[in-house]
């Protein structure tokens, strides 16, 4: 059968929205997921020639796969690839390679624009992480959306309920997908660095690694010591602290609170900068006017904002923090629990979190059987958000069995450099020198004063950084004397919580009367002037997408901030009706002057609109879902547009065959 004229431009047209819609979406997620090549052997790697960015310009390196068992355990396992980037020392001579080891958990390991500072004399090298940087990544879109979803804050009782529950849902997707959880432990993440350092060649390696990477450094180092020539640890996370511990933390508060009186600023807003967080958090307001303030969501981004000292990690970090307390007012814990919930729901691959995290199970267990958090300054919604309360996920999660052998400290050999801030709340140097430090018969201690948490070590003293590590991996000496103390920016908050609530509030307002406007000049220019041309129309409809699409999904923001806190910001529901609305009515006002209108016009426009809104924003997750949602949006308005324009002006160059006949008679 042959399709019509009209029916084959449709079809064309279709075809063209389509693929538009699907380009869209690569150019903002280019597919470099890593592959495992056919009749590919276990444990084989495969580098080319490339070069890497860091932070110092683009570096030779050389970049492949490693194609290693999911379950080494498990002889009939499938097989994963992993991402390999070895970047080439500049210089002679060439000593140990350093395999960097990054933190999270559930974040990637190919991320380190800082290695620049390490390859003078040293190869670099990063292997993926099994579960986030491979062929199979562990993504619980379940655990994202209940997190996303909580009326009450991301740890209110009816939310850890429900995270807990899309653990498990998520567990059990994965397995029915195939996926071998078990498989993805830190062991056998071990056993991958040594394939890769076998496959490069490497008699031994040093380690640098920071935060939960430190476990995996402390478990290479147990499992393979004569791999290993030195190791240095950035913010090190012993066995059992995958968790913050109340105490240690308000310890950390009163060292702030030493600070402040020491700062005749914050001095003069606070005698005792502790007790008045915790008398502001005991007294958290539940709006700001007519916007919800989630107050879970508060306490758990503070715990965050708190591992930084660094003006580099702003606004997440420890002065902006203290600001909103001391100078917020509710402006301030209502952008703080908006800001939570945007970000930290998808800051990590929750499965492989949950998977690495299994380590620490019984120290969760534990914690939690014993009673949780005593009554500290920010309670118990930190640890709750990571572990899911007492009913977290680890009753649903499987559990690996190589974690048993890791749960407690062993003894080491391995020269071992412990580098921690003195303000650290994520890892309080105190753990590593009371547990770890004792266990290690050739291990060093740097406590930098001033500082926090991994990102302060890497922006504060860059030179001093460098010289204290490649000191230590060239000689094993220990050198920190170029650090000096980084005072607290008590009164150098560049953007406080107080103007960033001001920014949100304006900018969402802002963009719906800007929507409006654009709106009411279309229809005015219309009347005035009459229907552009053709090509007017496209350029039209081309720049006025971003305003009329924001004005339509901002409505729904001001809906949920207000009336609606379970729906998350950027969820489809949210962005559908308004974007589609706003921008099929902007679509059919923009139209040419060869489209002329009908009763079904702009009803057709918005159709297409809403239709291509919802396919964009179901493409989407986090605050991509609005991005899609109005690329789609346009892109199905103006298909209407189009298509119905071609119709008109086809019918319009159609021979009159009546007139004709009678011509010819």
């Amino acid at each position: 059968m042959r399709l019509s004229l009209s029916r084959r431009r449709t079809v064309a047209l279709a075809g063209v929205a389509a693929v538009l819609l699907v380009l869209s979406t690569l150019v903002f997620w280019p597919d470099d997921t890593p592959r495992v090549p056919p009749g590919a052997a276990p444990d084989s790697l495969r580098l080319d020639a490339c070069t890497y960015d860091t932070e110092a310009g683009a570096r030779a390196a050389d970049c492949g796969t490693l194609v290693v068992a999911e379950n080494r355990a498990n002889p009939a396992s499938s097989l994963i690839a992993l991402p390999v980037v070895r970047i080439r020392a500049a210089a002679q001579p060439v000593g140990e390679p350093i395999f960097r080891l990054g933190g999270g958990p559930g974040l990637s390991n190919m991320e380190f624009p800082e290695a620049a500072r390490l390859t003078d004399h040293h190869d670099v090298v990063l292997v993926g992480y099994r579960g986030v940087d491979g062929s199979r990544r562990l993504d619980c879109p379940e655990v994202t959306s209940a997190l996303q979803s909580s009326s009450d804050g991301m740890t209110s009782p009816d939310a850890l309920s429900a995270t807990s529950r899309a653990f498990g849902k998520c567990a059990n997707r994965l397995q029915r997908a195939g996926v071998d959880l078990t498989g993805y432990s830190a062991a056998q993440r071990v056993e991958d660095l040594e394939s890769a350092r076998k496959a490069l060649g490497y008699q031994r390696v040093d380690l640098v690694s920071s935060s939960a990477g430190t476990r995996t450094a402390m478990v290479y180092a147990w499992r393979h010591p004569g791999a290993l020539l030195r190791s240095a640890m950035i913010s090190v996370n012993p066995p059992g602290h995958l968790f913050w511990n109340p105490r240690v933390t308000d310890s950390q508060f009163a060292q702030y609170a030493d600070l402040c009186r020491a700062d005749a600023a914050c001095a003069a807003k606070t005698p005792d900068l502790g007790k008045t967080i915790r008398d502001a958090v005991a007294t958290m307001p539940s709006r700001w006017g007519p916007l919800s303030i989630k107050d879970t969501n508060v306490r758990v981004l503070s715990q965050y904002a708190m591992h930084h000292n660094g003006p580099g990690s702003a606004p997440n970090n420890a002065p902006t923090a203290i600001d909103a307390y001391l100078d917020g007012g509710p402006g301030a814990k209502w952008a703080m629990s908006v800001l939570s919930e945007v970000a930290l729901p998808t800051s990590t691959v929750w499965g492989e979190f949950a998977s690495f995290a299994m380590l620490d199970a019984p120290a969760a267990r534990q914690y939690y059987a014993q009673g949780g958090d005593p009554g500290s300054i920010l309670g118990n919604a930190s640890t709750d958000f990571l572990w899911g309360g007492p009913g977290g996920f680890y009753t649903a999660w499987p559990d690996s069995p190589d974690n048993a052998a890791y749960r407690a400290v062993q003894p080491s050999a391995v020269e071992t450099l412990l580098v921690g801030g003195e303000l650290d709340f994520s890892t309080p140097p105190v753990n590593a020198t009371n547990e770890l430090l004792p266990a290690l018969s050739r291990g060093h201690q740097v406590v930098l004063p001033g500082l926090g948490h991994t990102n302060d070590f890497w922006e504060h003293r860059p030179e001093a950084g460098k010289h204290l590590l490649t000191t230590f991996f060239d000689t094993g000496r220990v050198d920190s004397s170029q650090f000096d103390r980084r005072p607290v920016g008590f009164a150098a908050v560049p953007l406080s919580m107080s103007a960033i609530a001001g920014l949100l509030v304006g900018v969402t307002t802002g963009g719906v009367l800007v929507g409006l406007l654009v709106l009411g000049l279309l229809v005015r220019e219309r009347r005035r002037r009459g229907a552009p041309s053709r090509r007017a129309s496209r350029w039209i409809r081309a720049l006025t997408m971003v305003p009329l699409g924001l004005a339509g999904w901002f409505p729904g923001v001001l809906f949920t901030w207000t009336l609606a806190p379970g729906w998350f910001l950027a969820a489809p529901v949210v962005v559908v009706p308004g974007t589609g609305l706003v921008i099929g009515l902007g679509a059919h006002l923009a139209r040419s002057r060869a489209n002329p209108g009908s009763r079904f016009a702009a009803a057709a426009a918005v159709a297409g609109a809403l239709v291509g809104a919802l396919l964009g924003s179901l493409a989407g997750t986090g605050l991509m879902t609005p991005v899609l949602g109005i690329v789609g949006a346009a892109l199905g308005a103006n298909f209407v547009v189009e298509f119905r324009g071609r119709r008109q002006r086809r019918e319009n160059t159609e021979p009159d065959m009546g007139r004709a006949g009678h011509l010819i008679a």
